[in-house]
């Protein structure tokens, strides 16, 4: 590879799930697929249950700020309902840093673009439809860019461009960015921000992209579940008033049917947040595990993972209120059968009606 890259990211909730080996039948009638695979790293230092699935969706090219690029698009699938496009923008070697910077700076600013990503899901979408599990459009997208050099000057200063300011910045500024970076040689160097990365990597190894990629799905995911229990949630609390309104006879059924709906929430969730943190679990590279465990925390996942425990344990608090509540009201109605079955029978008694 002759050039640098920048690479643009859109990931977006498609489904509940998906299934990955209906996807490479679907896709390899059309065409190539392979599996995400790291590189650099041993296959016993690192454990993807289910490996993504990877398709090139074509080649392309744009103009911007009146220069021509080569355009990659392409498509990673992965099973926990997640699809991310990648357009990947060729960047001649003999760029200067601030030809570089000032690409970065437009490409930021450049809001064209979110047409290309959606028209390109679209696309893959459509081929795709077998293979999608409760299949919705629930717009919700991580998007990310991550600047990625075969040959870097180390006296160019990575934080204009990560940030895509042209203001000066100031020196606590650089360095809280600089804060997160990652060299496992003398000649590479990982650079992490919220929304960016630069990746300076002589031998062209992906890995590092893959990782915060596959980071950002599971983000992604989480920020998903975590706005469906607070649907839900608001959905419970309005069954609940609802309920008031009914006469205390009727409102046993009624919180059944919100126990229950609660019950299979609960239920799913765990699921998934299981999948989510199981889905890419690395063990004996150190370095990657640095990186990777530093991306999870600049996403702030621990924060969405710790809201979908709260919420999660607020609606377990409410099934037993409402399991309380329906206990009681079983007790009440057995205390007054009792007591109208001794009515009864003192009443018959009385009446001659009994021996």
């Amino acid at each position: 590879m002759n050039n640098n890259f920048i690479y643009l990211y859109r990931i977006f909730d498609v489904a509940g799930e998906i299934r990955l080996d209906r996807v490479e039948n679907l896709l390899s009638q059309i065409k190539p697929t392979s599996r995400m695979r790291l590189s650099r790293i041993k296959p016993k230092s690192i454990n993807i249950p289910n490996p993504p699935v990877t398709v090139e969706l074509g080649e392309d090219s744009m103009v911007f700020r009146q220069d021509p690029y080569t355009i990659n698009y392409i498509a990673r699938v992965f099973d926990l309902g997640v699809i991310s496009i990648t357009m990947r923008i060729s960047v001649p070697r003999d760029y200067d840093y601030n030809r570089i910077h000032r690409l970065a700076v437009y490409l930021y600013n450049d809001g064209s673009l979110e047409d290309i990503f959606e028209q390109k899901l679209t696309e893959i979408s459509k081929t795709l439809g077998e293979a999608l599990i409760k299949p919705e459009n629930s717009r919700f997208v991580e998007d990310y860019s991550i600047y990625y050099f075969h040959n870097w000057n180390t006296d160019w200063d990575p934080t204009p461009i990560l940030l895509a300011e042209t203001e000066p910045l100031s020196d606590q500024v650089k360095k809280n960015v600089m804060s997160n970076s990652f060299s496992y040689g003398k000649n590479d160097l990982a650079v992490l921000t919220w929304d960016s990365a630069l990746v300076y990597d002589p031998t062209g190894s992906a890995d590092i992209p893959d990782l915060l990629e596959f980071a950002n799905s599971q983000l992604l995911e989480l920020r998903y579940y975590d706005n469906l229990l607070s649907q839900q949630m608001d959905r419970m609390y309005h069954a609940l008033e609802e309920a008031e309104t009914l006469a205390r006879y009727r409102r046993r059924g009624h919180y059944r049917k919100i126990m229950n709906r609660m019950a299979e929430l609960v239920i799913d969730i765990s699921e998934v947040t299981e999948r989510i943190d199981n889905s890419l679990k690395l063990t004996e590279d150190v370095f990657y595990a640095r990186v990777y465990s530093a991306a999870l925390s600049i996403f702030r996942t621990r924060e969405w993972e710790e809201s979908i425990d709260r919420k999660v344990t607020i609606i377990q608090q409410n099934y037993t209120l409402l399991n309380n509540e329906i206990t009681s009201q079983q007790s009440t109605i057995l205390e007054v059968a009792i007591v109208l079955l001794i009515l009864l029978e003192v009443l018959l008694a009385l009446g001659g009606f009994m021996p």
